[in-house]
């Protein structure tokens, strides 16, 4: 897919891209945890049903995997940082747009904003394999735990800002600042010159089956994670929680991914690969959701608390088996584009689905099935993909 080169001479040393691309990483997660909380407020005001609103929160992952093929060429072309640079300048017009509080502005911002999150999902993991080989773990851990932290944030202000603004279109549109803040902190990170590499066909991955499970892996446990930004702050209230509760408790659940992120490496150091850690995450954050849906409400805590440590410790063991999967930085940006793409648009139907069954059924009976098939199909890709070994490109 395309060729990453060692890192050029940029204006600030390789520490300075790599507070710039912890600041990028905030960014990925506040455009999609931020809608949740305020959902039933978005469509009493807009008039959307629950079909239109189901497609509003997911497609946000559809264009994650619709975009991230767009990444190698754009990368190839401008380079990444500057790729980067204007993903996230991107990002923060797409979200501010939203402050217009119409249909159109809602769905335009899901679209521009899913497509700056997908190229950059896909370029984070070969900057770190290209710039920080000497530290994949440790970036891997940072730049996960910092992107739960932004998404931990969103969740839980957007009911509290939308009840200070009166506005709900400003309570989502203000994640545009420290999107732009980033984007201003990656002009030091540019490369004092680029020359962009010639477009030519590489050996491709899509008859590897370790890449194929690798992609099974990064799509199912999206997809659960997608369901809860989406859907549980909902769940939640029409179990009889407040909003305010509602948010706090996914952001609650977002921000113990902060820890379990950070961890997730050096808990999956302690096996001999990474199959087991990676199964055992998936279970946790199935436990968790499972718990949010049929517990009491006082217990719910504790459950919320639970998805989080799972979810974000196998989201970071994800991030990390791209890498270690890969002989070379290529190589990662191969996987990494492949991965992301199909894995982001198989994840972008599990919230579908799940919202769809819910307007069928009238409640939410159908929730429960559909994540214990969703985590089941995620483990089978982590007992594939957590193995030692090394995809390959196959030859042309």
């Amino acid at each position: 897919m395309t060729e990453v080169a060692p890192g050029p001479g940029r204006r600030g040393g390789r520490w300075v891209l790599g507070a710039a691309l912890l600041l990028a990483s905030f960014n990925l997660r506040p455009a999609i945890a931020s809608l949740g909380p305020v959902l039933p407020e978005v469509m009493r005001s807009t008039g959307i049903g629950a079909a239109a609103a189901s497609v509003l929160t997911t497609l946000p992952a559809l264009c994650f995997g619709l975009f991230a093929p767009l990444a190698p060429r754009l990368s190839r072309r401008f380079g990444i940082e500057r790729t980067v640079l204007g993903m996230v300048l991107l990002l923060s017009a797409g979200t501010l747009i939203r402050w217009a509080e119409t249909p159109t502005a809602l769905f335009a911002g899901a679209i521009l904003a899913g497509a700056a999150i997908g190229v950059v999902n896909v370029l984070l993991p070969a900057l770190v394999k290209r710039d920080f080989p000497d530290r994949v773990a440790l970036m891997t851990g940072l730049y996960t735990m910092v992107l739960s932290i932004g998404a931990a944030l969103a969740a839980g202000a957007s009911a509290p800002l939308t009840l200070a603004f009166g506005s709900w279109g400003a309570a989502l549109a203000i994640w545009a600042a420290p999107a732009l803040l980033a984007g201003l902190a990656l002009i030091p990170a540019l490369p004092a010159t680029f020359i962009p590499v010639a477009n030519r066909k590489l050996p491709g991955l899509w008859r590897n089956g370790l890449a194929w499970q690798v992609t099974l892996l990064m799509g199912m446990q999206s997809t659960t994670t997608y369901c809860a930004f989406g859907w549980l702050a909902l769940i939640l209230r029409d179990r009889g929680m407040a909003a305010v509760t509602a948010g706090l408790v996914l952001s609650g659940s977002v921000l113990v991914q902060v820890g379990s992120s950070l961890g997730g490496a050096p808990f999956a150091a302690l096996w001999p690969d990474q199959r087991a850690p990676a199964i055992l995450s998936l279970a946790a954050g199935l436990a968790g959701f499972l718990g949010c849906l049929y517990l009491p409400l006082p217990w719910v805590w504790g459950a919320a608390a639970l998805m989080g440590v799972g979810q974000g410790a196998v989201f970071s063991m994800t991030l990390s088996i791209i890498v270690l999967r890969s002989p070379d930085a290529g190589t990662a940006a191969q996987l990494s584009g492949m991965a992301q793409a199909v894995g982001y648009m198989l994840a972008s139907f599990g919230p579908l689905l799940l919202g769809l069954a819910h307007q069928w059924t009238g409640d939410w009976s159908a929730a429960g099935p559909l994540l214990i098939a969703y985590t089941a199909v995620g483990m089978a890709g982590a007992a594939g993909a957590g193995r030692k070994r090394l995809v390959r490109p196959a030859t042309l």
